[in-house]
């Protein structure tokens, strides 16, 4: 017998809505999410067209500003002032926009005076010698200054002593020694700082004394005022025991050493004397520069 399709319904009929509400809930549920996206979308797109218009309104109000800013230039309208100059309206907007630039950055920007090439602030330059006064000659054929003169102390000594100062009793033979390395030197051309130099090394090497071989006291063949020595090729004996040629030879060294006139009196000696004792040389400083004035003054 063939059972009636009415019979299998209801046995058919709660599966099959169970899956509708499945798939209906699942709609609902997809469609809600597209509301949710669009309303998002919507807020979003509300946001970015209020902040756009904002945008709009704040640049046109700069416009309006830029363009009451530049409308006149001493009474003269944009127009009028582009017709005199023959410059573009557009270039004279850009005048005033950068014009109002300046007003917004503040009244020291446009108060502000334009740079100018100021001269560099001046550096103390290193004291340099000075140039010897122009020579005379006088009896004993040295050179002395025009009016007799001595020299100002700092030139003499333009740095201050070194250390403890020493002196020594000068005899007229020694001073007429001293007097000899003085006018080599302004014959020479040098300044008196250099005079300085070089009697504050023969007081040191042999206290201004024209000495020859001593024997066995004698350092090696060390010779005259300066104590050269002619095996190191200073010259011959007879040559470095003449004052004058001695305090040339010293005051040829001293041209050679580079930056002289700006050392310290013991560095710039030792440079040319090559003394084992390199510092004894600043002890003299002092008296040499008496003895230089002395000289100088005449005496």
């Amino acid at each position: 017998m063939k059972v009636s399709f009415a019979r299998w319904l209801p046995a058919i009929t709660p599966q099959q809505t169970s899956s509708q509400q499945t798939s209906s809930r699942q709609a609902s549920r997809e469609q809600a999410s597209r509301r949710r996206a669009e309303v998002g979308a919507y807020r979003l797109g509300d946001q970015v067209r209020i902040a756009g218009r904002q945008v709009a309104e704040h640049a046109a109000g700069a416009a309006r500003t830029t363009r009451q800013a530049v409308a006149r230039v001493d009474g003269e309208s944009v127009r009028r002032l582009a017709a005199r100059t023959g410059l573009r309206k557009g270039a004279l907007l850009v005048a005033g926009l950068a014009f109002v630039g300046g007003v917004a950055a503040g009244p020291g920007v446009l108060d502000a005076p334009a740079p100018s090439a100021a001269a560099p602030a001046p550096q103390a330059a290193p004291v340099a010698p000075a140039a010897p006064a122009a020579p005379a000659a006088n009896d004993d054929g040295g050179n002395s200054s025009d009016d007799g003169a001595a020299p100002k102390m700092e030139q003499l000594i333009p740095y201050g002593t070194q250390g403890a100062q020493s002196s020594t009793p000068i005899s007229p033979e020694q001073l007429d020694n001293a007097r000899t390395i003085v006018h080599t030197a302004r014959k020479m051309g040098l300044p008196e700082r250099a005079a300085v130099i070089g009697v504050a090394t023969s007081l040191q090497e042999s206290k201004l004394n024209n000495l020859g071989h001593l024997g066995a006291q004698n350092d090696h063949d060390s010779l005259g005022l300066f104590q050269q020595r002619p095996s190191s090729g200073w010259g011959t004996p007879e040559q470095v025991t003449n004052p004058e040629y001695a305090s040339r030879a010293f005051f040829d060294g001293l041209e050679r050493v580079h930056g002289w006139q700006d050392m310290p009196l013991t560095d710039a000696a030792q440079s040319v004397q090559v003394s084992a004792y390199p510092f004894a040389y600043a002890q003299w400083e002092q008296q040499a520069a008496d003895i230089v004035r002395s000289v100088d003054a005449g005496h």
